[in-house]
């Protein structure tokens, strides 16, 4: 967390713009309420929402692969970020599609079982399509970070996601909790900070850590999960993050 506050803060004119850039890829699905009189449709909406939420999906995905570059201790160019594109639009496609498959789950198949009849036999059913969306929120999470840290296959990304996630329950639900809070924060700011891109940045520092304790498990075989030497481990990313005193972190000329 503390490194992650570091790099929002020393880059934050670059979080600023990658988020003005889903802003207006996410303007698409404002249209209908803005221009009622020229979208008065249901299918213009319904197009546009598709529509936009692709394009969104598309520009996260390249923002995750632009993001890795401040994680890993340094910094990106704009030119990056457009290079990126011909390697994450892959990814992108691939949450679109479980952006859809989510959103028909919640809106109809969850309605659907809740009013069966037979009770006895929706509501079980209910309760298991409910708690199958929660994992899949949890788990895929980390989807954007796992492929650009784990590898650029996508239906490989998605079960190493599902597999962080249950050997990492605690952690994915801080995580995602505390995702909710940084979007409610950022809200006031009109989310260009820290917004989608301090959120990924936040995910793709929380799976690069959660990487040494793999390799570790790798180098080790046989050992322990449960103890993990994570002073060990962390020695040269505590040495690289440093701390800084409040006059450093606001003024830092003046230390």
């Amino acid at each position: 967390m503390r490194k992650t506050l570091y790099d929002l803060w020393d880059n934050m004119f670059r979080i600023v713009v990658l988020n003005l850039g889903f802003f207006i890829c996410t303007s698409l699905l404002l249209l209908p309420f803005l221009l009622p009189k020229v979208f008065d449709t249901d299918v213009f909406a319904i197009v546009l929402g598709i529509l936009g939420t692709l394009i969104s999906c598309v520009y996260l995905a390249a923002v995750a692969f632009t993001i890795k570059s401040i994680s890993d201790y340094g910094s990106f160019t704009f030119k990056d970020f457009f290079k990126n594109f011909k390697v994450a639009w892959p990814a992108g496609i691939a949450m679109f599609l479980f952006i859809l498959l989510l959103f028909y789950l919640i809106s109809v198949v969850l309605p659907s079982y809740f009013i069966m009849e037979p009770q006895i036999v929706g509501l079980p059913l209910f309760g298991i399509i409910l708690w199958l969306i929660v994992f899949c929120l949890l788990s895929f999470q980390y989807y954007f970070a796992v492929y650009v840290r784990l590898g650029g296959k996508i239906i490989k990304s998605f079960k190493k996601c599902m597999i962080i996630s249950v050997d990492n329950t605690g952690m994915s639900i801080f995580l995602f909790i505390n995702n909710i809070v940084a979007m409610l924060v950022s809200f006031p700011f009109m989310f260009m900070f820290p917004g989608p891109a301090g959120v990924l940045l936040y995910l793709d520092e929380a799976i690069r850590l959660r990487i040494l304790k793999y390799d570790w498990l790798e180098a080790n075989p046989g050992a322990n999960r449960r103890k993990i030497p994570w002073d060990e481990l962390l020695i040269e990313e505590r040495d690289k993050t440093g701390t800084r005193s409040f006059k450093n972190f606001i003024f830092p000329w003046k230390d």
